[in-house]
């Protein structure tokens, strides 16, 4: 047996057990980082708190995410998969359950902290297990299942969560996620092999901090960022300038020492270096769209929110047929998928570049549909590429740095839209607001003015309010093209992996 074979004590049905526990602790982390997100104002309201106090909730979550998850092949080397999985499910489930409890901000602020510390190895360390766990003939059907969880949860969580808030109290969209972790960590626990660890593996404490540091000043920005204006703001400023000295001692020092926190030469295998940089622009893609679109249909084009629900909910249902289809035609060429599924994103964008504020509410379900099943299309030939070429004791590292970079380009890319939206929006109110004047004769021509009334106040408001609809759809289009773009870019990296086994395989 070759050092890339599954262990072969464990059975098939056991194996399987493994699968449907993984899929549930990864699906109950992704459910949880998107519930909040929903369930926000609902908090704001119980704790009287401003908006900037509440979203230490999410700011603190991300941070500490950001934080534990480049430990994760750290963890796994000094304690065990079977341990730090079964005690990570089980934390969390703890945390979220006084999350639900907490009366106070700073209790909710805590053990969200906590949620987020200890959910975060259990998302890479879920795709490391069932790599691990399964012949690599069955890698595609095995990572397109765990894709579907990981991609589809967020999207459904949403609506169960918002449900339960609506009809009994915010706590219950907490409450919810626990019998799922129960669940999880009982399969586990029941299914996972023993631990085997041959020695203690002393941690990098420079390399970590460094990382640590600059992961949590970066998170840091992009989290406030819009609301403290970026770089107009001294506090960006000096956490940028903090996060590249962070980041640059940390480069330093694991390429000079003989035991770093993480082995930055993985990176010299090209196609996980190529991987990394697709996973970032995945994460790009992933959710933008759907942080983007509620708040553009719901305020300016006048969708209620359960057709809004339902433009989200049909994503999931075109990431669900994604995935399957990926893991049906898992014979082909990876590059294919991956081409396929970033050829329809561009696709997708370039449609969404026609919308306006008419847009038709088939002409949203078909879009959703095509985005969801591109972004299921992409991710399994994705994983396969990535770590194909990786010795199995790389992979938990590996994975902890591939699932960062997804969560991080997904943080970057929605900050970035959003900026980008409330800078256009303001400049083009600035500019069309310059047209109402009585000076603009044009106006005055009864088949310009239209139903307008240029001579009362409450007709100017009503034009005032016009104005800012069309402004901030202009803002929203400069989205879409940011989208378009980096789908684009997606589909040229592509070009750049090199299909090869590795040396394992062809042994």
């Amino acid at each position: 047996m070759n050092a890339d074979d599954p262990d072969e004590s464990l059975s098939s049905p056991q194996r399987y057990l493994i699968l449907a526990a993984v899929v549930l602790g990864s699906s109950l982390y992704s459910t949880a980082l998107l519930t909040t997100s929903t369930i926000l104002p609902q908090m704001q309201g119980a704790m009287s708190a401003t908006q900037d106090e509440i979203a230490w909730a999410m700011t603190f979550n991300i941070l500490a995410t950001a934080v534990v998850t480049p430990m994760t092949g750290w963890l796994v080397a000094r304690f065990g998969a079977k341990r730090v999985m079964t005690l990570g499910i089980l934390s969390f489930s703890i945390a979220t359950f006084l999350c639900g409890l907490a009366r106070s901000l700073d209790a909710l602020v805590v053990w969200r902290i906590i949620q987020g510390a200890t959910g975060a190895p259990v998302v890479p360390l879920s795709q490391t297990i069932l790599l691990n766990t399964f012949p690599r003939r069955q890698h595609p059907m095995v990572l397109s299942i765990f894709g579907m969880a990981v991609g589809v949860a967020p999207v459904v969580g949403p609506v169960f969560g918002g449900y339960l808030a609506e009809a009994y109290t915010w706590r219950w969209a907490f409450h919810m996620l626990v019998p799922v972790g129960v669940l999880a960590y009982l399969g586990l626990r029941l299914a996972l092999p023993a631990d085997t660890r041959s020695r203690p593996v002393e941690l990098d404490w420079m390399g970590f901090l460094a990382l640590a540091a600059g992961m949590a000043l970066l998170q840091l920005v992009l989290a406030r960022g819009v609301r403290l204006d970026w770089f107009d703001s001294t506090e960006i400023l000096l956490e940028c300038l903090l996060a590249a000295i962070a980041f640059y001692v940390f480069i330093v020092h694991c390429l000079t020492i003989k035991a770093p926190f993480l082995n930055l030469y993985l990176l010299c295998d090209r196609n996980y270096a190529v991987g990394l940089v697709l996973v970032t622009i995945y994460g790009m893609l992933n959710f933008t769209p759907m942080v983007l679109l509620p708040p553009l249909l719901q305020q300016y084009a006048g969708f209620p929110e359960v057709l809004v629900g339902e433009v989200v909910g049909c994503r999931g249902l075109g990431m669900t047929v994604g995935f399957l289809a990926s893991a049906l035609t898992s014979r082909l060429d990876p590059r294919i998928g991956m081409s396929a599924g970033f050829l329809m994103q561009v696709a997708s964008g370039a449609w969404m570049l026609s919308f306006d504020l008419n847009v038709t509410m088939e002409i949203l379900i078909l879009n959703s549909l095509v985005q969801g099943f591109a972004v299921g299309l992409i991710w399994v030939p994705l994983s396969v590429v990535a770590f194909d070429t990786l010795a199995p004791e790389d992979r938990a590292e590996a994975s902890a740095v591939f699932h960062l970079l997804r969560n991080l380009g997904s943080s970057f890319f929605i900050s970035l839209s959003i900026a980008e939206i409330v800078r256009a929006t303001g400049a083009n109110y600035s500019r069309m607001s310059e047209m109402i004047s009585p000076y603009n004769t044009a106006l005055g021509l009864p088949w310009a003015a239209g139903g307008w009334d240029l001579a009362s106040v409450p007709g100017l408001a009503t034009i005032a309010k016009e104005i800012t609809r069309q402004a901030a759809m202009i803002g929203y289009l400069n989205g879409f093209m940011m989208y378009t773009v980096a789908s684009a870019l997606g589909l040229l990296f592509v070009l750049a992996v090199r299909r090869r086994r590795s040396a394992a395989a062809r042994g």
